[in-house]
């Protein structure tokens, strides 16, 4: 989170202690005064930023009543600059000036503005807050309190009121604890994430005519959208950017939305919808995509329409379907899907996408298709892993997938893995879930190695191809080496067989000994020399029950010249399809087994990230004398202790 200015800290302190302590203590859980406080914020400044027009554009709203309202929110734009208004003659301190009626009165001013913010209003449940105030007769000294704040935007520019608005969202989310990680991604992750995106895009962002889209499909508080724009202003001033953004949640929709307005932003900036149900841009593309999707949510509700849409070819669902159990990869390839493609000047979508380690290797059939098509079509450009403790609502490892359709040339055909995990520094107090944070200087350790690539640090970056990814699962078998022996037991094994008889006995007896790859041929001739016939079948099960494993002999094919698996000696190997199989068996198998054989004909084809095993270092394990010379010291402690027990 931005350090607010000494102006904005101030005013971030009326706001928030003020309120609370005074107004709000003992009348609403101390976890919920962010659902209060965030909205009476944002309507003072909506408020404030709109004072100056006010009735000019209440009159001019008025001279167009025959309109529909799209067309008013059109002129009022064209005219004023405004792209929301307000035309009740009420405001915040013409209500507190008196305490009759403040709640009709507060209900009448929020439904004074323009049709296009009415949402926000709705989705804060904006009358539920203020009728609880009211009931504890606290609504009036609220709006009263509300009303003294001066935010207007000659005191407090965007800049400095999206300090505020952040450092009340930063404050309320601290009491909620584990329960802000629903829409509130920590500000540092997002940092990282925006710088590694836009690293590659130096040139391009230069000049007046520079333009780029940004959208988030779980845009939660609206905080992706918000540091990305703030970082491609900082790198050029003129640039034009604009944002999209699409929320399920309506609590967070109406933050991200009002963060959006607060700070200069559009109306429209934010869509409500379930983006796997809906995609609200449907037909659009974007220069960058960030996105924090919910870990192992649940979409078996959503389950209709998604496999109705990937039954679609090339749709964003078309490339496979994850369990119902977990939706990542749903999110995963929407945000692939939703980048705009490599144009000849070099540009390109590129995204950040956050998850667990789970879509780096489910092997599910859904989860590999979508792995497959994003290394084919060699749009994975790095994968980065956060620190543990990092996010609000869970403590289990991160990761972010930085996805390209115009890579750089010398990044073409590559993979970057960065380990990121011990970029850390560990936080005084405490939110939720999150322990830790990535200061300045670790964001920077990790963009370094990115920028740096195939001369970066071994120890933290790995650079690969997608072929190290697939793989093939191949059988490695022994071939079994059989002798024939006869007795009784085999005698037993057989007699339950429809076509024996104990005319059979001398037959099978007389053949102990004979080579047992010669029993197909050997069986039925000396069965038809005793006047009997045999089936295939009555040869296979002979066979099997007088074959008994013997190394000295040779190795075992069945009837049909196939070779014999050894009982209980068959493993998978895993070969990546970057390497040769026959090296591999070489290097890998021969050595240990000389007569293991393997079957690339039957080869299953798969994939996968194994991130974790490729950076994983062997520790060397301390020497057994040390370990036995600890142990005997121990031991010797204990025996004083145990002495200057009974010694009392």
């Amino acid at each position: 989170m931005a350090e607010p200015t000494g102006t904005s800290k101030s005013t971030t302190a009326q706001i928030v202690w003020e309120t609370a302590d005074k107004y709000l203590r003992n009348i609403v859980d101390e976890e919920d005064y962010g659902d209060f406080i965030l909205p009476f914020t944002v309507l003072r400044r909506l408020e404030c930023m709109l004072a100056d027009t006010k009735e000019q554009v209440a009159q001019f709203v008025r001279s167009l009543a025959s309109l529909p309202p799209h067309l008013i929110d059109i002129a009022v734009k064209d005219k004023f600059k405004l792209s929301f208004y307000n035309v009740s003659p009420l405001d915040l301190a013409t209500i507190a000036s008196v305490d009759d009626n403040v709640e009709e009165s507060l209900k009448s001013y929020i439904a004074g503005f323009s049709n296009n913010i009415a949402d926000i209003w709705v989705s804060f449940e904006f009358a539920r807050r203020a009728k609880v105030l009211g009931e504890s007769n606290r609504l009036h000294a609220v709006v009263r309190h509300f009303s003294t704040l001066d935010l207007h935007p000659s005191k407090l520019e965007n800049t400095a009121m999206g300090d505020v608005f952040e450092d009340v969202m930063y404050r309320a989310f601290n009491k909620k604890g584990k329960a802000a990680g629903n829409f509130y991604t920590p500000r540092d992750a997002i940092k990282l994430m925006v710088d590694i995106l836009i690293a590659n895009d130096d040139d391009t962002l230069a000049g007046e005519s520079a333009a780029r889209s940004i959208y988030d499909p779980t845009a939660g508080s609206g905080g992706m959208l918000l540091i990305a724009q703030d970082a491609l202003r900082r790198m050029n001033g003129k640039i034009d950017v604009t944002l999209y953004g699409q929320e399920l949640m309506p609590s967070a929709f109406a933050l991200g939305k009002a963060d959006l307005l607060i700070q200069g932003g559009r109306p429209d900036a934010i869509k409500q919808g379930n983006t796997l149900v809906e995609d609200l841009y449907e037909g659009q593309t974007f220069d960058y995509v960030l996105s924090n999707p919910p870990f192992g949510s649940d979409w078996s509700a959503d389950e209709i329409p998604v496999r109705n849409q990937s039954a679609v070819h090339g749709s964003r669902f078309s490339h496979g379907l994850p369990s119902t159990a977990d939706g990542q990869m749903l999110f995963l390839a929407h945000c692939a899907s939703k980048l705009s493609p490599a144009a000849k000047n070099g540009q390109g979508g590129r995204a950040a996408v956050v998850s667990n380690a789970a879509p780096l290797f489910n092997g599910d059939k859904g989860p590999t298709a979508i792995r497959q098509w994003l290394l084919e079509e060699d749009l994975i450009d790095a994968v980065v892993a956060l620190p543990s403790g990092m996010f609000y609502g869970t403590g289990i490892p991160t990761y972010v997938w930085f996805l390209d359709t115009n890579k750089d040339l010398e990044r073409r055909g590559k993979i970057q893995l960065i380990d990121g995990s011990g970029q850390w520094t560990l936080l005084r107090k405490p939110m939720g879930e999150k322990r830790r944070e990535m200061k300045k200087a670790n964001r920077n350790a990790v963009l370094e190695a990115y920028n740096a690539f195939e001369l970066a640090d071994p120890t933290i970056s790995r650079v690969v191809t997608p072929e190290d990814f697939m793989f093939r699962d191949v059988s490695v078998y022994k071939q079994a080496r059989l002798r024939t022996v006869f007795n009784e037991t085999i005698v037993e094994q057989l007699r339950d067989r429809k076509d024996f008889s104990d005319a059979y006995v001398a037959v099978l007896e007389a053949l102990d000994g004979t080579p047992w790859n010669d029993l197909p041929t050997s069986f039925p001739k000396a069965a038809k020399a005793a006047g009997l016939k045999t089936t295939s079948g009555f040869v296979d099960a002979a066979m099997k029950a007088m074959g008994v494993p013997d190394d000295s002999a040779p190795a075992a094919f069945d009837r049909k010249g196939n070779p014999i698996t050894a009982s209980g000696w068959k493993i998978t190997e895993r070969v990546p399809l970057s390497e040769d199989l026959g090296e591999h068996m070489e290097r890998e198998v021969l050595p240990f087994s000389p007569d293991a054989q393997c079957d690339e004909g039957k080869a299953k084809y798969g994939n996968e990230i194994p991130f974790t095993r490729i950076f994983y270092t062997p520790r060397v394990p301390r020497p057994l004398d040390e370990i036995d010379s600890e142990v005997q010291n121990l031991m010797g402690e204990l025996a004083e202790m145990f002495k200057s027990v009974t010694d009392q």
